[in-house]
């Protein structure tokens, strides 16, 4: 496992704007990677009773979800809960550090399967806190 590399922060609102933008476009070439990642959250462990939602970014995937449990937003607003993003070896997925906006690094792998099973199990509650 390779935990702790800060990526740099897009900044939210640019997240934000990103994601907005990928689910107001319609006709688009099915992206197949986006459904794979949103079926394998169907079985999550953490949180089922929410409705993640996986938008094309332009450096991969963003992952949100409303905060349910109110430890990161005491309002429920929705959060970031990973990222996931291709490199020429296969694919990164970083965890928010919401205290301080930054995406740590928490595993690096040639299949996004096994990245994916890292998100849902979530063992030690670093994507769904």
């Amino acid at each position: 496992m390779t935990v702790g590399l800060v990526h740099p922060d897009p900044g939210r609102s640019e997240v934000a704007e990103m994601a907005v933008m990928q689910r107001s476009s319609r006709g688009s070439v099915l992206d197949l990677d986006r459904r794979r990642i949103q079926r394998a959250l169907r079985e999550r462990v953490r949180y089922r009773y929410v409705q993640p939602h996986v938008d094309r970014v332009d450096a991969g995937y963003m992952i949100t979800s409303p905060c349910c449990s109110r430890n990161v937003d005491p309002d429920g607003g929705v959060i970031e809960i990973a990222w996931l993003q291709p490199i020429e070896e296969g694919w990164r997925v970083y965890s928010r550090d919401h205290a301080n906006h930054a995406w740590i690094l928490q595993e690096e792998s040639d299949q996004l399967q096994v990245l994916l099973d890292v998100i849902c199990v979530d063992a030690e509650r670093v994507f769904w806190p």
